[in-house]
């Protein structure tokens, strides 16, 4: 997966790992991506998670041939991408740290670091020269921590992005890219869509080649699709036409009038995506509830309030700004039903949450007068 002859990809493939952030399950793993810039001097663009130290540093060491590192420029301080920072500074202790203002408070957090004399300070606009290549750095504070900075390379027209445009996954696998970074970007960069938008703004003027992540495949071609989505995502404006059914039920009876709902919907010629929130992953419920226009709470009454499968995901929702929806209700309960009365407290929190008419309430199981109302929502 080298980007060019000058610029290799020296990154790790970890797929023993589980959950990513300690919360998002990652069935098919994820990469942590590291690049080598090989020219009069060579450029490390960020180390990896410790996981994976031993594993990179025999990457590197290969790619590099003998020769020694000048330059270490860090993106972004996240464990996941730091994490072995310590130990190439230890192994390679004449080169320079390239880093903001922000960095480098960071790194004297994680790392008991004497960097004296090795630290190389840029802020928006600055160039480091490496020969033949050119960096420029631009910086893209909380996407999506305050210290992350993005690299652009004038001479091969390659945007080092950090953890922009990165994706779940083997980054060398087939599979289409939009699934899994879609639920890549809504949770883990989701809420800072504004600071996305400033980058996007800082980076529309340049002439780009290839986009290389911190996560995911590289980038270069049809590089117009990635930033048309990335430009949807943090706009917070639907990717498409469709409905969410996310339901959340205790003995089967909401479920029942979930699936029955969607079903008349596909019938009808909707895109509609089912999903029971006891069982779903969370961050896939919260991607497809940002990839439709619309979205269907089905969800039963428990303790007097929300069932907890639904509580947590309407909290992930607001944590993540989801916003610019229309959203309609369904509530179960038996002999108080108040799980609709809840969610729309909890939907009021969040931007331009259209709550639709008519809001359906089911007394215990499903018949033929639910049945209409559901007739009355389709």
């Amino acid at each position: 997966m080298n980007v060019s002859d000058s610029i290799r990809y020296i990154g790790v493939y970890d797929d023993t790992i589980d959950l990513f952030e300690g919360q998002y399950p990652v069935p098919r793993g994820i990469s942590y991506n590291s690049y080598l810039i090989l020219d009069e001097k060579v450029a490390l663009m960020d180390t990896v998670d410790h996981r994976a130290t031993d594993e990179w540093l025999s990457h590197l060491t290969k790619t590099l041939a003998g020769r020694k590192i000048d330059y270490l420029v860090v993106s972004h301080m996240e464990p996941d991408h730091a994490g072995s920072l310590q130990k190439i500074a230890e192994l390679y202790p004449e080169m320079t740290i390239v880093g903001n203002a922000k960095t480098f408070p960071m790194i004297s957090q994680f790392f008991p670091l004497d960097l004296s004399g090795r630290t190389l300070v840029v802020k928006e606009g600055d160039t480091l020269s490496l020969g033949e290549h050119t960096l420029t750095f631009t910086m893209a504070p909380m996407v999506h921590w305050p210290e992350v900075m993005m690299s652009y390379e004038s001479k091969e027209k390659i945007v080092f992005s950090a953890d922009a445009f990165g994706r779940f996954g083997d980054p060398e696998s087939t599979e289409e890219w939009t699934s899994e970074a879609r639920r890549y970007f809504i949770n883990i960069v989701g809420k800072y869509g504004a600071q996305v938008q400033a980058v996007l703004k800082k980076l529309g003027g340049l002439d780009v080649s290839a986009i290389c992540p911190l996560h995911g495949p590289v980038l270069k071609d049809n590089l117009g699709f990635y930033i048309g989505l990335y430009d949807t995502w943090s706009s917070y404006r639907p990717e498409e036409e469709g409905v969410l059914v996310a339901y959340a039920s205790i003995h089967g009876h909401t479920a029942e009038a979930a699936a029955y709902l969607a079903g008349q919907l596909e019938a009808k010629g909707e895109k509609v995506c089912l999903m029971n929130l006891g069982r779903a992953d969370l961050s896939e419920a919260v991607a497809q509830a940002f990839r439709f226009d619309r979205m269907v709470l089905a969800c039963s009454t428990y303790d007097g309030g929300i069932f907890t499968p639904m509580d947590a995901f309407l909290h992930r929702l607001q944590a993540k700004s989801y916003q610019n929806r229309t959203v309609y209700l369904i509530e179960n309960g038996t002999w108080a039903p108040m799980a609709a009365k809840q969610m729309r407290a909890a939907l009021e929190q969040m931007k331009n949450i259209t709550i639709a008419e008519p809001v359906i309430t089911i007394r215990s199981a499903m018949n033929d007068t639910v049945k209409e109302k559901l007739a009355a929502l389709i």
